[in-house]
């Protein structure tokens, strides 16, 4: 965007410490129940499923796989709908369908119903990051921004580490879990319609003068942002979809041990909070550039030592940190790219995310089915180091974020 296109933020009125530290907490465990409990949680009780609807591998994965659709379908929708009906509208929605999608998989009968469960709550976390990145984007003050939005973020750990420990003491009564989950979901629900505000966007731009240009919708620097978050998400989906596979049939670990391993990344994830002092002090390309490269570290380390645990939990919990970290800087390279709308930026950024993760799991999976699974990991650690090229452009010899 040239700088004859460039308008301020909107001006609206800015909330005080008390409601963004409120805003912080309702959003970080909003991010919780539909990251790490409605979406992610799955993961963890596929031998449950298996065992109790007769499920094979393949329909395990298709079924999961289908989460990643539901995503991209919520993520465009809550991009569309949040300068229209509100940040709050949107935040509460995604808390229903996380809580309707949970207590779907609860009580599901059999396969069907389980699958349908299992769209509607990875639906919700589609919806549940542009009207929060929204609402913090023109509502927080600009000094406390980055921080809020890096610390909500983080909200993704929080619920894997929640989600760990449930499913360590549940697996035999893997419907009372979901319930719990369900709950959980509700009562997060019910904070987000009371905490987060409605954030109608409204902008000081020029009146729209009928159709309006591709540079107006995608900022120079789009297709930067774009494919930095799809490599970004391509490269972390080996640790995603196969991690737990990695150490129990590569490394001979029990499942117990594995799921600790899940339970250390979550708790690892929260130390992602601190992308947004990261982003300010080093500047997005110096923070990106840095995190990619470990992301591919802590992927090849994995790959190389699956059969020694400590070095592999270690490992796995750096991927937690570091995942979420960039995750937090994609967040807030696309909220200062598309200034005046905060929701399409990050609808956009995290929906890419999704489509590198889609692309990759079923490549990385045909790998391993040619070759081993450690070469996938080896593939995977690769990509993270192409992805480290790709950060933001810097301007007038210092970084300060994306170039307009």
């Amino acid at each position: 965007m040239t700088s004859t296109h460039r308008t301020a933020v909107p001006s609206v009125d800015v909330l005080s410490t008390a409601r963004s530290v409120r805003l912080a907490a309702a959003g970080l465990s909003l991010i919780a129940v539909c990251y790490g409990l409605a979406r992610f949680a799955y993961g963890l009780f596929v031998p449950a499923f298996r065992k109790a609807f007769e499920l094979d591998a393949a329909t395990a994965g298709a079924i999961a796989s289908g989460s990643y659709v539901a995503y991209g379908v919520g993520i465009l929708a809550a991009t569309a709908l949040t300068p229209r009906v509100g940040a709050r509208v949107v935040s509460v929605a995604a808390g229903v369908l996380a809580t309707a999608g949970t207590t779907l998989i609860a009580l599901s009968p059999g396969a069907a119903m389980l699958t349908v469960g299992v769209l509607v709550a990875g639906s919700s976390t589609g919806v549940a990051s542009p009207p929060l990145a929204h609402a913090i984007a023109l509502r927080v003050a600009p000094r406390a921004r980055n921080r809020i939005q890096t610390i909500v973020n983080a909200g993704t750990g929080a619920g894997v580490l929640v989600s760990g420990p449930i499913a360590l003491l549940t697996q035999e009564q893997w419907r009372a879990a979901w319930l719990t989950f369900a709950a959980l979901a509700a009562v997060v629900t019910v904070w987000a319609a009371v905490t987060v505000p409605a954030a109608r966007e409204t902008t000081t731009a020029p009146p729209d003068r009928g159709r309006r240009s591709p540079r107006e919708l995608l900022p120079h620097g789009s297709a930067r942002l774009l494919g930095a978050a799809g490599v970004m998400g391509a490269a972390s989906a080996a640790t995603w979809t196969f991690g737990q596979d990695l150490l129990t049939n590569v490394g001979r670990h029990s499942p117990s041990l594995s799921t600790v391993a899940w339970i250390v990344l979550g708790a690892c994830g929260l130390f992602g909070a601190a992308a947004g002092d990261a982003a300010d002090r080093l500047g997005l390309r110096t923070a990106w550039t840095t995190l990619m490269v470990a992301l591919s570290v802590t992927t090849a380390t994995v790959a190389a030592a699956p059969h020694l645990f400590v070095v592999a939990l270690i490992a796995t919990g750096v991927f937690g940190a570091v995942y979420i970290a960039l995750t937090g800087v994609l967040l807030v390279w696309s909220t200062r790219l598309f200034a005046l709308h905060p929701a399409r930026g990050v609808g956009l950024a995290f929906l890419f995310i999704a489509v590198g993760q889609a692309v990759a799991a079923p490549a990385l999976g045909a790998v391993a089915d040619h070759t081993t699974l450690t070469a996938a990991f080896w593939l995977a650690a690769v990509l993270a180091l192409v992805g480290a090229r790709h950060g933001p452009v810097i301007t007038a010899g210092r970084d300060r974020g994306p170039r307009w």
